[in-house]
């Protein structure tokens, strides 16, 4: 009989990138959806990398790596610019946090489908 070894479970913080220690956990977690929306943009129109690349004004390379999420080399900003070469809006939303402008509280940053 296998013996069961009990693995602890530690609850996430609802950002990977924090829980993984990483220094800017925020704009890590921005980076990896806006480059999540890339990916089912190109799937969805069936873009090859050429393609993408030729849309995206980036080499077929720089392609490749955003889709095996390869991101240190892409900015925020750079990935909104590739969301609207392929057509797509990006809005900002500048908002208090929902505790009320008075606590001092972080906010977050994220990437929502519309």
């Amino acid at each position: 009989m296998k013996r069961k070894t009990h693995t602890p479970i530690t609850a996430s913080s609802g950002n990977v990138f924090e829980d993984l220690g990483f220094a800017e956990p925020e704009e890590e977690l921005t980076k990896a959806q806006l480059a999540s929306h890339i990916r089912r943009i190109l799937k969805r129109r069936r873009l090859t990398q050429v393609g993408a690349a030729e849309l995206m004004g980036i080499d077929q390379p720089k392609v490749s790596a955003l889709l095996n999420g390869c991101l240190a080399n892409f900015s925020s900003g750079r990935l909104m610019r590739f969301l609207t070469a392929l057509g797509h809006d990006v809005d900002i939303i500048v908002r208090p946090t929902k505790t009320g402008p008075d606590r001092v509280q972080r906010g977050r940053i994220q990437a929502l489908a519309g």
